[in-house]
């Protein structure tokens, strides 16, 4: 896949409601399509609306894909069912770590976004080139 032309998080504004949301969907599509655990249609939405090939709006609006997308929800509602108690803090224990690296992750992301750039030329600054005191 990584041949393939890959989408950008702009491509994603037409279901995003600002560029986050665009990135974290980004990345999550890109989790989908390259877990071997995913399969099937999820799998294949993901790589479809990746390289380009099919816009998210289309996919939301496919019924096999967002079939096979609640017959996931659905496996993972079962799963999480059926733990223990033990195994539902562990869950929460592990989610909680991923979390926090996700949010570091993100914020890191974001300051190399916003940061500004090293690569900017400018003119001398008014005033005669004097710095502000």
């Amino acid at each position: 896949m990584s041949d393939e032309r890959q989408i950008e998080d702009a491509d994603l504004m037409d279901v995003a409601h600002d560029q986050e949301q665009a990135q974290r969907l980004r990345k999550a599509l890109k989790v989908l399509a390259e877990n071997p655990n995913v399969g099937g249609k999820l799998q294949e939405m993901a790589k479809e609306v990746l390289s380009g090939r099919l816009s998210m709006k289309d996919a939301i609006e496919t019924p096999s894909y967002m079939g096979a997308l609640g017959d996931r929800m659905n496996q993972i509602r079962r799963a999480a069912e059926d733990q223990t108690q033990a195994e539902r803090e562990e869950s929460r224990a592990k989610f909680a770590e991923w979390q926090r690296k996700q949010e570091e992750e993100e914020d890191r992301e974001r300051a190399e976004r916003d940061a500004p750039s090293l690569d900017i030329v400018t003119g001398p600054r008014r005033g005669g080139g004097r710095g502000h005191r």
